[in-house]
């Protein structure tokens, strides 16, 4: 399928829900290209996959008492951030250590509450692997609302984030409040991850977290552009991913994620400074 026959069925009124799917899997890529620069430039890729393990048994609880999902992945996703964050001010751990100990305690918990619901298989792949399948309008409403509400916030706290990704230490000295930011990110990273699973699944939203941001770090030495790029990177390469799912017939959070790997190979090969090939002549 060309991608002018993928435009002719986004317009086809027989196909409605193919635009809320692909208006749903760039908008949570966009947003998740946010978020994840603060995460790549802090080095702390392994708190997106906590946070995307830690949303888990939230989601099965209100999955099995009929709520809301992305409340209950809210709210388990902002407790574990918590016991993190309040753990991790020990510092006889590393951060690392700890978030290994809650995420796989939560992955266990969500398993076993979901077996606890009939029928869980088909669910549980849903939750694991993503489902665009009938996205509603109100969804796509939400997930606009959250991302911009994001992007204000971390807007308005940008240099602290900034000062405590670069060196935790020299931003206590100089009054910033390190335990508010670690807990301002991983609200952020929650409600990223929350509203991404439903495109790429809870095992692959790490890379639509992580993915982008790191090709936009090789890319860049400028924050700001850097800050640009991710999100751009994410929303096309979902734009792509959907189109070659819907040309091939394969899962659309798998596909995605395997368009941001080809994307973040041909960084890593050719990036103007960063690249392999630029390394290679300049040695």
């Amino acid at each position: 399928m060309t991608p002018l026959d993928f435009f002719t069925d986004l317009f086809n009124p027989q196909l409605a829900f193919l635009p809320r799917a692909l208006a749903m899997a760039v908008l949570a890529a966009a947003l998740c290209g946010i978020v994840g620069t603060y995460v790549v430039l802090r080095g702390m890729s392994f708190i997106g996959d906590a946070v995307s393990h830690a949303v888990f048994p939230g989601l099965a609880t209100a999955f099995v008492i009929g709520a809301d999902l992305a409340l209950g992945g809210i709210i388990a996703g902002l407790a574990t951030s918590l016991a993190v964050a309040v753990v991790s001010q020990l510092r006889r751990l590393r951060e690392d250590s700890v978030i290994g100990v809650f995420l796989v305690a939560a992955f266990g918990l969500g398993i076993v509450i979901i077996s606890r619901a009939p029928g869980y298989a088909g669910s549980l792949t849903d939750f694991l692997f993503g489902s665009l399948t009938g996205v509603p309008v109100r969804d796509l409403v939400v997930v606009a609302a959250v991302g911009a509400f994001i992007a204000v916030l971390l807007a308005v706290f940008h240099q602290q984030l900034v000062a405590v990704s670069l060196d935790r230490e020299f931003a206590a000295v100089q009054g910033i409040r390190v335990f508010w930011i670690d807990m301002l990110l991983y609200v952020c990273v929650t409600l990223a991850v929350v509203f991404s699973i439903q495109t790429v699944g809870n095992i692959l939203v790490l890379g639509l977290l992580i993915t982008p941001a790191a090709v936009a770090r090789m890319l860049t030495e400028r924050l700001s552009v850097m800050f640009v790029l991710a999100p751009t990177i994410g929303a096309v390469s979902a734009f792509i991913g959907l189109w070659l799912s819907w040309t091939l017939d394969t899962p659309v959070g798998g596909t995605i994620v395997l368009v941001l790997t080809a994307v973040f190979c041909v960084a890593w090969l050719a990036a103007p400074r960063h690249g392999l090939i630029f390394r290679l002549r300049s040695a």
